[in-house]
């Protein structure tokens, strides 16, 4: 079985694929709908968007254009981190549902727990009213599970305390080096999906000789080694390129690392900037 067709299963009971293929910083346009084309055509069937990206309608375009069923195609879109009042998030979801045009979205996300202008600021409160209107949207049945992204155990446990849905995801920076052991425990733990963006540090980790060595004894890349780290951590990767080639390699990752080597791993996170 390929990794493109295998799945993790949500608290929600949605099956979501083990790799989806990321879309931020990929232009709305051209851009944005020939790479979302591209993963589709090579076997991707999750796609990771956000109102934020401004990518939404080509990402949309793009699904809908490809001949891939629309239960076939996993769809996450995010409420942008700076809203946090009921209002404004039932305003952006129907723009998101608009853009998409694909009938239900499978995971809505708060994008943050607080606006990236004003990172680390309280905003308790509006996020959990707005994670009322996605309890909404959830019975509704106009989104099929919700989560969030950027949140930490206290952000977490926050929420907690004032919502009744517990999270079905987290989406968080996550890549060797950077594991967020504390958050992904608490997820783990608390049956929230942790999902991994960034697993490449953003290209910070293709040039290091250490993990070099290691991809080199099962003949594979370094990036095809990092995005299966997360996988062997139970975290779904999010890699994205606009580049055929990588847009097909990051998801040739049908190997399984030995445990030796995971544990090899584990000491690098501590290194590894």
């Amino acid at each position: 079985m390929s990794i493109l067709t295998e799945t993790f299963t949500l608290s929600s009971g949605h099956r979501i694929p083990k790799i989806g293929f990321g879309t931020w910083q990929i232009p709305e346009g051209t851009e944005a709908y020939d790479a979302v084309t591209e993963a589709l055509r090579v076997g991707y069937r999750h796609i990771d968007s956000a109102l934020a990206y401004g990518n939404e309608k080509s990402v949309g375009r793009a699904i809908r254009d490809s001949g891939v069923p629309r239960d076939e195609v996993y769809i996450t879109t995010k409420l942008p981190a700076e809203i946090k009042d009921a209002a404004g998030a039932r305003e952006a979801f129907e723009t998101s549902s608009s853009n998409l045009d694909l009938g239900p979205v499978d995971l809505w996300l708060i994008h943050a727990p607080w606006p990236w202008q004003d990172m680390g600021s309280d905003h308790r409160a509006g996020n959990i009213e707005v994670w009322k209107v996605f309890e909404e949207m959830h019975a509704a049945g106009r989104v099929r599970s919700v989560g969030v992204s950027n949140f930490d155990v206290d952000d977490l446990e926050s929420l907690a305390s004032g919502t009744e849905l517990t999270p079905h995801a987290n989406q968080i920076r996550w890549f060797i080096g950077n594991t967020q052991p504390e958050t992904t425990a608490y997820c783990h733990a608390h049956d929230i999906l942790v999902e991994g963006y960034s697993p490449l540090a953003t290209g910070k980790l293709l040039d290091d000789d250490r993990l070099a060595d290691i991809a080199e004894k099962y003949g594979k890349s370094v990036a095809q080694l990092s995005i299966r780290y997360l996988l062997e951590k139970d975290v779904l990767p999010l890699p994205k390129s606009v580049t055929p080639q990588r847009i097909a390699a990051n998801a040739q990752l049908d190997f399984a690392l030995h445990a030796d080597d995971v544990a090899a791993l584990d000491e690098l996170s501590n290194s590894v900037d």
